[in-house]
Order: structure tokens, then sequence, then C-alpha cells
């Protein structure tokens, strides 16, 4: 299996934004902006420092200057800072710019562009290099993320099969059981998945947690919380360090009220808006003296993005409206600018949640025309949109 590609899915995590600030590009390698949080002896600063060195003596070096890039992205979906994406996008500047840059080079210049919500451009860039190289795995195992992000799932599919035949098999079957599991075939696809992740001997750590992930997910459409725990505990064991993961787990145990586990699993995390997110929500609900500087915190993130002109946290921001602020108008408005942009289970969750807080059924019908439409299987989904039906104005 590629470890390089299952380390771009890690960080690529459903498209998740991880962070409160937009990536700023420093002039140069020399200009210091903060001191990350590494130690002298940590073996992270040491790899960084020794691809840093080798880009330095040679910033047109491509090879120097992708393996830098890829781990500034990689770090990403590890620590869901932001910063690493204007870092990684500094390493490649050489050929940022180039309509047709090297291929690593245009992949990973489509995955910061998925990451600030420029899907257009990022699909743009994949498939430039998939008519150059039919087989790319990165190009294609990213294009049909975006296309399930995006409710394209005839278009991912397609992306999924030839992923299995350029010899990926079997991330091509996760991201087909991906498909599936949003489009009725929640049941099937579990099965199919589960029982080729244990039929495979010497799964890499990031190819373990990945296939977790996935199959935690397909256990949570059929309502089978106790197996997706399972799952993501499977996940947690392989010791990576993965935003997507903790966030989505998290969101299972505040489910199930189960406040303290969040509070102990993402108290060191609050680096990434995502996680900060959870963490407030848990604080929250124990009463932790800490919860209202930490609700405040996240709140003066949101608002400076929004002085940004940010948009890539709609979403999470109106999960915090609704649970947090109890604003119902504002998180129905976010919940509605997002859905124009990516229509996954978790963002029609949070648009249901908004339209019964206001009052509002008509303004769910977006979303409950993707669920006739998809057919996909979901209970909690399900049982908001029976609830969406006794709302009245």
């Amino acid at each position: 299996m590629n470890s390089c590609l299952f380390a771009a899915l890690l960080a690529l995590s459903f498209l998740m934004p991880c962070a409160g600030a937009a990536p700023y590009i420093p002039a140069s390698d020399a200009q210091v902006l903060e001191r990350l949080p590494f130690k002298p002896n940590d073996p992270v600063a040491r790899e960084l420092a020794e691809l840093r060195a080798a880009v330095r003596r040679d910033p047109r070096n491509l090879d120097a200057a992708v393996a830098l890039a890829k781990r500034y992205y990689g770090l990403v979906g590890e620590d869901g800072d932001p910063r690493y994406l204007g870092y990684a996008q500094a390493a490649l500047a050489p050929w940022w710019d180039m309509p047709s840059p090297p291929a690593e080079v245009q992949v990973l210049r489509a995955s910061i562009r998925q990451f600030r919500h420029d899907f257009d451009g990022a699909v743009d860039d994949l498939t430039q290099v998939l008519e150059r190289e039919p087989r790319h795995a990165r190009a294609l195992a990213l294009r049909a993320i975006i296309h399930i992000v995006q409710a394209r799932y005839g278009l991912a599919r397609y992306d999924c099969q030839a992923l299995q035949q350029a010899g990926n098999s079997l991330v091509g079957l996760g991201c087909e059981a991906m498909v599936d599991g949003l489009t009725g075939r929640a049941g099937p696809a579990y099965a199919t998945l589960q029982a080729a992740v244990s039929g495979q001997a010497g799964l890499a750590s990031e190819e373990m947690l990945w296939l977790q992930v996935r199959l935690a997910e397909l256990a949570q459409r059929q309502g089978r919380d106790d197996l997706a725990e399972s799952h993501f505990k499977q996940a947690l064991a392989q010791g990576i360090p993965d935003t997507f993961m903790l966030a989505a787990y998290a969101d299972l145990l505040l489910d199930k009220k189960r406040h303290a586990e969040v509070a102990s699993l993402l108290k060191d995390k609050s680096r990434s808006d995502v996680l900060l997110l959870r963490l407030v929500f848990a604080e929250r609900a124990l009463a932790l003296p800490t919860a209202k500087d930490r609700e405040a915190e996240l709140a003066a993130r949101y608002e400076a993005s929004r002085m940004r002109g940010e948009t890539v946290h709609q979403q999470e921001e109106a999960r915090f409206a609704l649970q947090v602020r109890n604003d119902a108008k504002t998180a129905l408005m976010l919940a509605q600018e997002n859905w124009k942009a990516q229509r996954e289970p978790r963002d029609a969750r949070i648009f249901l949640e908004a339209a019964i807080a206001a009052k509002d059924p008509a303004a769910a019908q977006p979303v409950l025309q993707w669920m006739d439409e998809s057919r996909i299987e979901d209970a909690s989904l399900s049982n908001l949109a029976r609830q969406l039906k006794g709302v009245r104005k």
C-alpha cells in the first residue's frame, strides 16, 4: 500500500476545515513567524529542519520542495494548525503559479485549494494531472473525495473504481464504500469493507486508521453506535494524531453525553478550531471553570475569520451559534450558506437542527431533497427529518 496516499487522505479527512486562520505565506524561509510547539529533540522538528535545509540549499530542487510541502500538509491533519498550509505553499513557490506544474506540485496545490474551499480550482488541478497520468492514485483519491463532499456520487464512484484499477484496491474499496454509505447501501458496504480489512495482514498504521474511520462511519449510518465506537478505538490505537478522527469520535461521545471523556480526549488539542469546538461543548456540559475562556477564545477566532471574509468555518460556526449561543437564526443562515459548498451528513445534520430550532421547516427543503435523492441511510438524519415534520412556524 502507498503510505503517502494514506497520509494525504488522513490530512484531507473529508475536507474538514481544521483551524481558525487563513494560511499566511512567509516572504522567505528565514522569516520567523512563531516558534511552533516542538521540543528541540522532537523527531518532527528534526525532520522539518532537515527538509527546510535541503530547500534552502536549492529552492528549485523539486524533490526536496515536494517532500517539505507534503510534510507540512500532513501536519495540518495531525495538529489542525492552518499555518502549515502557508508553509507548504511557500515551499512550492517556484512552481505555484504555473498553469500546469509538475504532477506532484499540482496535486499538492489541489489539496491546499480544497482546504480553502476552492473546490473548482482543486478539481481542475486534479483533472489536469489525470489527463497526463490516468493512474495517479492520489489525484484519483482526492478528486473522488471532493466529489463525495459535493454530493456528486456518480463522478466519485467512477474515480473510486479507477483507483482500484490503478492498483490501490483497498483504498479504492474504502472509497467506494464511502459512496455506498451515502447512497442507500451502508449495510453491504460495511460488510464488504470489513471483510476486506480483516483479510489483510500487516496493514500500515496509516492505512488501518483511515479504514477503521470509514468502518466507523458506515456503522453510524446504520445506527450501530457501539460498533462504530469499537472502530474509533481501533483507529485511536494506531497512535497517529488525526484531527478528523478525533472530531468524529468526540461527536459520537457527545451524542452519548459522555462529556468527561471528550474533555479528557481533547484537553491538549485546542489549537484546532474543530477540536476546540467539541471541547467547548464538553466543558460547558460539565460546568468546568475553563469553559467560559474557551468559549470566548473560539468566538474570537470565528470573528477574526469573518473579518477576513473567510467562509470555511460555516458548518462548525453554525453548531457554535446553535448549541453555545442559542442563536437559531444565525445558525440556520450559516448552515444554508455552508450547504452551497458542502453536502455531507454532518452538514445536513446542523442544517436540520437549526431549521427545527428556528421553527422554519421550509428552509430545510434542500436537505430533505438530498436525502430523498441520495437514499442515504442515517439514523440521526431520519430522526431529525421526522421532528421537522412536526414543526410549525
